[in-house]
Protein backbone atom coordinates (compact mmCIF):
# COMPACT_ATOMS: atom_id res chain seq x y z
CA UNK A 1 0.00 0.00 0.00
CA UNK A 2 1.14 3.54 -0.35
CA UNK A 3 0.71 5.41 2.54
CA UNK A 4 0.78 8.75 0.56
CA UNK A 5 -2.51 7.97 -0.92
CA UNK A 6 -4.46 7.44 2.67
CA UNK A 7 -4.64 9.97 5.43
CA UNK A 8 -4.28 8.61 8.89
CA UNK A 9 -4.75 11.14 11.27
CA UNK A 10 -8.53 11.60 11.11
CA UNK A 11 -8.88 8.03 11.68
CA UNK A 12 -6.54 7.60 14.47
CA UNK A 13 -7.96 10.78 16.15
CA UNK A 14 -11.45 9.31 15.92
CA UNK A 15 -10.29 5.50 16.98
CA UNK A 16 -8.77 7.28 20.39
CA UNK A 17 -11.87 8.69 21.21
CA UNK A 18 -13.75 6.44 20.99
CA UNK A 19 -11.07 4.12 22.70
CA UNK A 20 -10.82 6.68 25.56
CA UNK A 21 -15.31 6.43 26.03
CA UNK A 22 -14.46 2.32 26.48
CA UNK A 23 -11.95 2.97 29.10
CA UNK A 24 -14.61 5.20 30.85
CA UNK A 25 -17.10 2.67 30.36
CA UNK A 26 -14.62 -0.25 31.84
CA UNK A 27 -13.75 2.29 34.77
CA UNK A 28 -17.41 2.48 35.51
CA UNK A 29 -17.99 -0.94 35.56
CA UNK A 30 -14.85 -1.40 38.07
CA UNK A 31 -16.21 1.36 40.39
CA UNK A 32 -20.01 -0.34 39.87
CA UNK A 33 -18.78 -3.25 41.26
CA UNK A 34 -18.01 -1.94 44.63
CA UNK A 35 -21.43 -0.27 45.35
CA UNK A 36 -23.82 -2.34 42.60
CA UNK A 37 -25.30 -5.32 43.98
CA UNK A 38 -27.02 -5.45 40.18
CA UNK A 39 -25.78 -7.53 37.38
CA UNK A 40 -23.06 -5.92 35.01
CA UNK A 41 -23.56 -8.46 32.47
CA UNK A 42 -25.42 -5.68 30.36
CA UNK A 43 -22.66 -3.31 30.87
CA UNK A 44 -20.03 -5.91 29.44
CA UNK A 45 -22.45 -6.37 26.68
CA UNK A 46 -22.16 -3.43 25.44
CA UNK A 47 -18.80 -2.51 26.17
CA UNK A 48 -18.34 -5.65 23.51
CA UNK A 49 -20.38 -3.95 20.67
CA UNK A 50 -18.33 -0.56 21.50
CA UNK A 51 -15.40 -2.62 20.64
CA UNK A 52 -17.14 -4.29 17.44
CA UNK A 53 -18.12 -1.12 16.18
CA UNK A 54 -14.65 0.61 16.53
CA UNK A 55 -13.08 -2.90 14.99
CA UNK A 56 -15.76 -2.28 11.79
CA UNK A 57 -14.76 1.21 11.09
CA UNK A 58 -11.29 0.92 11.31
CA UNK A 59 -11.31 -2.18 9.00
CA UNK A 60 -13.90 -0.20 6.68
CA UNK A 61 -11.16 3.08 6.40
CA UNK A 62 -8.18 0.68 5.99
CA UNK A 63 -10.16 -1.70 3.26
CA UNK A 64 -10.05 1.63 1.50
CA UNK A 65 -6.32 2.52 1.99
CA UNK A 66 -5.41 -1.20 0.57
CA UNK A 67 -7.85 -1.28 -2.84
CA UNK A 68 -7.16 2.41 -3.78
CA UNK A 69 -3.32 2.09 -4.99
CA UNK A 70 -4.89 -0.52 -6.97
CA UNK A 71 -8.11 -0.13 -8.36
CA UNK A 72 -10.24 3.19 -9.26
CA UNK A 73 -13.12 0.99 -8.61
CA UNK A 74 -13.61 1.26 -5.62
CA UNK A 75 -17.04 3.17 -5.65
CA UNK A 76 -18.41 0.27 -7.71
CA UNK A 77 -17.12 -2.70 -5.30
CA UNK A 78 -18.92 -1.04 -2.61
CA UNK A 79 -22.09 -0.76 -4.10
CA UNK A 80 -22.22 -4.23 -5.39
CA UNK A 81 -21.14 -5.81 -1.83
CA UNK A 82 -23.65 -3.60 0.14
CA UNK A 83 -26.57 -4.85 -2.44
CA UNK A 84 -25.56 -8.22 -2.32
CA UNK A 85 -25.19 -8.08 1.64
CA UNK A 86 -28.78 -6.74 1.77
CA UNK A 87 -29.97 -9.81 -0.50
CA UNK A 88 -27.71 -12.39 1.19
CA UNK A 89 -26.55 -13.21 -2.01
CA UNK A 90 -22.62 -14.93 -1.73
CA UNK A 91 -19.57 -13.24 -3.43
CA UNK A 92 -16.35 -13.83 -3.06
CA UNK A 93 -14.48 -10.63 -4.86
CA UNK A 94 -10.17 -11.02 -4.98
CA UNK A 95 -8.46 -7.57 -5.97
CA UNK A 96 -5.38 -8.45 -7.50
CA UNK A 97 -2.66 -6.24 -5.86
CA UNK A 98 1.53 -6.91 -6.60
CA UNK A 99 1.68 -10.32 -6.31
CA UNK A 100 -0.03 -12.44 -9.94
CA UNK A 101 -2.41 -14.99 -8.38
CA UNK A 102 -2.35 -16.41 -11.69
CA UNK A 103 -0.29 -19.56 -10.44
CA UNK A 104 -1.81 -19.81 -7.29
CA UNK A 105 -5.71 -20.02 -8.11
CA UNK A 106 -7.07 -22.41 -10.37
CA UNK A 107 -8.99 -20.47 -13.02
CA UNK A 108 -12.45 -20.40 -13.95
CA UNK A 109 -14.46 -18.61 -17.04
CA UNK A 110 -12.72 -15.46 -19.25
CA UNK A 111 -14.19 -12.34 -18.65
CA UNK A 112 -12.46 -9.60 -19.24
CA UNK A 113 -14.70 -6.47 -18.62
CA UNK A 114 -14.48 -3.35 -16.70
CA UNK A 115 -15.57 -3.37 -13.30
CA UNK A 116 -19.16 -2.68 -12.79
CA UNK A 117 -21.22 -3.16 -9.25
CA UNK A 118 -24.59 -4.71 -12.07
CA UNK A 119 -22.03 -7.28 -13.27
CA UNK A 120 -20.21 -8.03 -10.52
CA UNK A 121 -23.75 -8.77 -8.71
CA UNK A 122 -25.49 -10.53 -12.32
CA UNK A 123 -22.01 -12.99 -11.80
CA UNK A 124 -22.94 -13.81 -8.00
CA UNK A 125 -26.83 -13.77 -8.31
CA UNK A 126 -27.87 -17.14 -7.19
CA UNK A 127 -28.58 -19.96 -9.93
CA UNK A 128 -25.52 -17.88 -12.43
CA UNK A 129 -23.35 -20.93 -13.56
CA UNK A 130 -20.03 -18.68 -12.32
CA UNK A 131 -22.03 -17.37 -8.77
CA UNK A 132 -19.92 -20.17 -6.48
CA UNK A 133 -16.20 -19.26 -7.54
CA UNK A 134 -14.32 -16.15 -6.79
CA UNK A 135 -14.34 -13.32 -9.18
CA UNK A 136 -10.60 -12.16 -9.90
CA UNK A 137 -10.42 -8.64 -10.44
CA UNK A 138 -6.84 -6.88 -11.76
CA UNK A 139 -6.99 -2.62 -11.62
CA UNK A 140 -10.31 -2.04 -13.44
CA UNK A 141 -11.00 -5.07 -15.08
CA UNK A 142 -13.01 -8.09 -13.95
CA UNK A 143 -10.62 -10.70 -15.64
CA UNK A 144 -12.49 -13.55 -14.82
CA UNK A 145 -15.20 -15.60 -13.01
CA UNK A 146 -16.16 -19.16 -11.47
CA UNK A 147 -11.94 -19.07 -10.12
CA UNK A 148 -11.32 -21.63 -7.65
CA UNK A 149 -9.18 -20.47 -4.69
CA UNK A 150 -6.83 -22.38 -2.24
CA UNK A 151 -8.25 -23.08 1.05
CA UNK A 152 -6.91 -21.95 4.84
CA UNK A 153 -6.83 -24.69 7.59
CA UNK A 154 -7.78 -22.29 10.27
CA UNK A 155 -9.96 -22.07 12.88
CA UNK A 156 -11.66 -18.98 14.45
CA UNK A 157 -12.20 -20.60 18.27
CA UNK A 158 -14.26 -23.23 18.08
CA UNK A 159 -15.66 -23.37 14.97
CA UNK A 160 -14.67 -23.48 11.40
CA UNK A 161 -14.89 -20.90 8.76
CA UNK A 162 -17.26 -21.68 6.13
CA UNK A 163 -15.68 -22.24 2.68
CA UNK A 164 -15.85 -18.63 1.15
CA UNK A 165 -14.53 -17.78 4.38
CA UNK A 166 -11.27 -20.43 4.19
CA UNK A 167 -10.87 -19.64 0.18
CA UNK A 168 -10.51 -15.82 1.39
CA UNK A 169 -7.94 -16.59 3.51
CA UNK A 170 -6.53 -19.37 1.73
CA UNK A 171 -4.96 -16.79 -1.05
CA UNK A 172 -4.17 -13.95 1.31
CA UNK A 173 -2.14 -16.25 3.52
CA UNK A 174 0.29 -16.76 -0.30
CA UNK A 175 0.07 -13.57 -1.74
CA UNK A 176 -1.15 -9.87 -1.18
CA UNK A 177 -4.07 -10.25 -2.76
CA UNK A 178 -7.37 -8.61 -1.17
CA UNK A 179 -10.16 -10.48 -0.59
CA UNK A 180 -13.78 -9.77 -0.14
CA UNK A 181 -16.76 -12.06 1.06
CA UNK A 182 -20.09 -11.61 1.55
CA UNK A 183 -21.89 -14.26 3.60
CA UNK A 184 -24.90 -15.72 2.20
CA UNK A 185 -25.86 -16.81 5.70
CA UNK A 186 -25.88 -13.81 7.20
CA UNK A 187 -24.97 -11.08 4.46
CA UNK A 188 -22.03 -9.99 6.92
CA UNK A 189 -19.21 -8.16 4.62
CA UNK A 190 -15.75 -8.83 5.61
CA UNK A 191 -12.18 -8.74 3.89
CA UNK A 192 -8.87 -11.30 4.13
CA UNK A 193 -5.37 -9.42 3.75
CA UNK A 194 -2.67 -11.08 4.68
CA UNK A 195 -3.52 -14.33 6.53
CA UNK A 196 -6.47 -12.06 9.12
CA UNK A 197 -9.76 -11.70 8.31
CA UNK A 198 -11.85 -8.55 8.91
CA UNK A 199 -15.72 -7.36 9.97
CA UNK A 200 -16.50 -3.99 7.86
CA UNK A 201 -19.96 -2.01 8.19
CA UNK A 202 -22.42 -3.02 5.87
CA UNK A 203 -23.47 1.06 4.88
CA UNK A 204 -21.37 3.92 4.10
CA UNK A 205 -18.21 1.99 2.96
CA UNK A 206 -17.47 4.10 -0.27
Amino acid sequence: MDPTNCDFSPMKQTLKEELLQVIISLQQSVEAMDTNTNCLLGNFEKIKEKFVTIEMKAATFYLNCYLSPFTEKYPELSHSVQNMSKRRHGGLIVIEREDSVSSILRPGIHIGAEVTHSLLESIFFPGNPLHDGAVLISKNLIKSAANVLPLSERYTGEKKLGMRHRAALGLSEVSDALVMIVSEETGRISFAFKGNLYPITTHGII
